[in-house]
């Protein structure tokens, strides 16, 4: 009866140690000394350099999240199949540069890759589009599960800082339409915050097309997911004018994002 009872014990306790650590994540081991990896996907060291070199987002962060940027940012590359038009090759340059604005706007956003977009096109420059008929810098397609942008006009814009970021431009359309898209990472948003963004934003819609606008510029008119996509660079590229400006619709735009921009410069 003894042995039992004391059998019963030493099985209760190490049924509780093995919850414990398992449950436990500043515990780097589970089950039988297995360690948990917390950045799984490694970054190349040829786009850590391009990330070191170029993109001041991940420069500005600390250390640790240096890792999960890298290891989120190795994940995108991975998943998506990257397709030159008109030109040899995408290189890995533009691959880590492109992929790499759609990790500065998810990055506080867990577990969002934009999934539904497959593809990312790369023009060399400015390209003619068969559906619109028109010349384009760059497109979200939800049907064709495609990102399309002109490498050329990406780093005229990365380069600039002046509030107009074609990456940042297309990747927050694929975020956006991503939200409400029916997979995996559907309705990651904030409904609340989303609501009264609208609201908001729609008040900066009449005031650009009643004759121009004191911050945002003219394109941001043309509709709602327009004028997201053109709030979004300014966030990122200039957060204290935004703020100057609105900071009730700047600090809207922060909790749907969960990032604060103006913390980083």
């Amino acid at each position: 009866m003894a042995i039992s009872t004391f059998l019963y014990g030493l099985l209760g306790v190490m049924i509780l140690f093995i919850l414990f650590n398992r449950f436990d994540r500043s515990n780097p081991y589970v089950g039988g000394g297995i360690r948990i990896n917390p950045f799984p996907f490694q970054l190349r060291n040829e786009h850590r350099r391009i990330l070191e070199n170029y993109f001041t987002f991940y420069k500005n962060l600390d250390a640790p999240s240096k890792k999960l940027f890298e290891s989120k940012l190795a994940r995108f590359i991975r998943a998506k199949t990257f397709i030159p038009r008109k030109m040899p090759k995408v290189t890995a340059e533009m691959k880590v540069c492109i992929s790499a604005s759609a990790i500065q706007l998810t990055f506080y956003l867990p577990d969002v890759y934009l999934n539904h977009f497959r593809y990312i096109l790369v023009y060399p420059d400015e390209y003619y589009s068969v559906i619109t008929r028109k010349f384009h810098k760059g497109e979200v397609n939800p049907r064709h599960q495609a990102i399309v942008l002109s490498w050329k006009a990406y780093v005229e814009g990365f380069a600039a800082n002046e509030g107009i970021n074609l990456g940042l431009h297309e990747m927050a359309h694929a975020l956006h339409l991503e939200n409400t898209i029916r997979n995996e990472e559907f309705d990651f948003l904030p409904k609340e915050e989303l609501r009264t963004w609208d609201r908001m934003a729609a008040d900066e819609i009449n005031k650009i097309n009643q004759g121009g606008h004191p911050f945002f510029r003219l394109y941001g008119g043309v509709d709602t997911f327009e004028f997201f996509a053109v709030a979004v660079e300014n966030f990122f590229e200039r957060p204290q004018a935004f703020q100057d400006y609105n900071s009730k619709l700047y600090y809207v735009l922060s909790r749907i994002l969960n990032q604060n921009p103006s913390n980083m410069v």
